[in-house]
């Protein structure tokens, strides 16, 4: 099998190293050294650092199946969480790297998991089956592996993953905050994110908390989260989940916007501020641009209950949209650095090249990897002609990355069930409902059918 070859070739060069060539060192795979005494699994585990200094590190049952999932974030916290325990139980080992050392260098996070993979089955021997998978920046990255190392990994599941790709999300939140500071909060950075990042998102904060409190303020976020496709439903300040919103109820749908953008744990203009200077930190400059984007464009193309929404709010404020929609047009335009666009560019455009199979799990209100991003890795796969190798399922759930560990067991098991078997089981909303409780799903399954909207930034390189 081809992707055997590929990592036992790695693997065995680096036994080699290792051992400082000696033959004894790769007639045996070594294995790992007893961890998680409570665990019913009795597992090992194998730790280390990788070429670049990431670390790495796997869980591994007493009676392992052969199956390795391997994942982004993994080390460090990954062998207490819930899903570990689930998958150990049923015989799958679980592991990887952290992003401590490639941070927003997505390729290299793409490449360590290879890597890692291979540092697993110089201690394990060969896997039967390898799944790439992980969450936020790790699903991102397990989409990243099944395009990059189709011959060392046998499918991937990326959860919660910006998968409009590097450059193509990362546009379209400079939609979103570039409409904000025209309209809402003047004079607050949009790309050139100072070093002092707190104190940055604390005056977005502020500012959007005071927008909040007038009809005018209020009908603008409106229109900037209806642009750059937030979802109209965030988390409350303490963290607690609302219901989501009747998509008829104008208030309703205009207080989920701002809740995405500005409330719960992790707000979105929080992360656009973090994550935008640690990227230019990492590309050597801005990689986001505007130029060209018709904003009154992409507000036609929005979802019509939110496009509804917007006109609505807009008239009980007794603003004029289309004075807002020529202002912004007439603003002047945010251009890219190219050099650090074509660097931001190579980690990576996912170009729907699929050579494995990949199954998607997203949530309708995750206002960090907005979910119209989905309809663009759909439409990439559909123009490379892999459409049978993607699925994609959704949860209603509110947040970033909020699945319960069922429900990303319920994801994996399908994974599984195609590799073992060659044919896509029912992947439809109730099927995956059944599938998770039939893990025990504690709160009760979310997965439903969803027809993620058409993202407004796609970038193909």
């Amino acid at each position: 099998m081809i992707r055997r070859r590929v990592t036992a070739c790695l693997a065995a060069a680096l036994t080699a190293v290792a051992g400082s060539g000696t033959a004894a060192a790769s007639t045996r795979p070594p294995g790992g050294t007893p961890c998680l005494p409570d665990s019913p699994a009795h597992p090992t585990c194998v730790s280390g650092t990788l070429k670049d200094g990431t670390p790495y590190e796997f869980v591994v049952p007493a009676h392992w199946n052969g199956t390795v999932v391997v994942a982004l974030d993994f080390a460090g916290t990954g062998r207490s969480e819930p899903l570990t325990a689930r998958l150990l139980a049923d015989g799958v080992a679980r592991g990887g790297t952290s992003r401590a050392i490639t941070g927003w260098d997505i390729r290299s996070a793409i490449d360590n998991q290879a890597e890692a993979l291979a540092r697993f089955e110089q201690a394990y021997g060969p896997a039967r089956k390898a799944i790439a998978s992980g969450t936020s920046m790790g699903g991102f990255v397990a989409a990243g592996v099944a395009q990059v190392h189709p011959h060392a990994f046998d499918a991937a599941v990326p959860m919660c993953g910006g998968l409009g790709g590097s450059v193509g999300q990362w546009n379209q939140k400079l939609d979103t905050v570039f409409v904000l500071e025209r309209l809402v909060a003047p004079g607050l950075p949009v790309v050139d994110i100072p070093a002092d990042i707190e104190s940055a998102r604390k005056a977005w904060i502020d500012a959007l908390a005071a927008a909040q409190q007038t009809p005018q303020g209020r009908a603008r976020i409106a229109l900037a989260a209806t642009i750059g496709q937030l979802p109209a439903w965030g988390r409350n300040p303490d963290g607690s989940a609302p219901p989501p919103p009747d998509s008829r109820d104008a208030a309703a749908l205009e207080q989920g916007a701002y809740l995405a953008l500005a409330g719960g744990p992790l707000p979105y203009i929080g992360q656009a501020m973090s994550s935008r200077r640690q990227i230019m930190d990492v590309v050597g400059g801005n990689p986001s641009w505007n130029t060209g984007v018709d904003y009154d464009k992409q507000l036609s193309l929005a979802d019509p209950a939110l496009r509804h929404a917007v006109r609505d709010l807009y008239k009980a404020a007794g603003l004029d949209l289309a004075a807002d929609l020529r202002s912004l047009a007439a603003a002047p335009r945010i251009a890219a650095d190219p050099d650090a666009a074509k660097r931001f560019s190579r980690g990576i455009v996912l170009n729907g090249d699929l050579r494995i199979p990949v199954l998607t799990l997203s949530g309708t209100g995750d206002q960090i990897s907005t979910v119209a991003q989905q309809q663009s890795y759909e439409e990439n796969v559909r123009r490379a002609g892999a459409s049978s190798l993607l699925r994609q399922t959704y949860t209603e759930t509110v947040g970033h990355c909020d699945f319960s560990p069922a429900e990303q067991e319920a994801a994996l098991t399908t994974m599984l069930d195609r590799l073992r078997t060659g044919h896509w089981p029912a992947t439809s909303a109730p099927a995956m409902n059944a599938r998770a409780a039939a893990l025990g799903a504690d709160p009760a399954p979310r997965y439903v059918p969803f027809n993620p909207p058409r993202f407004n930034r796609p970038y193909s390189g």
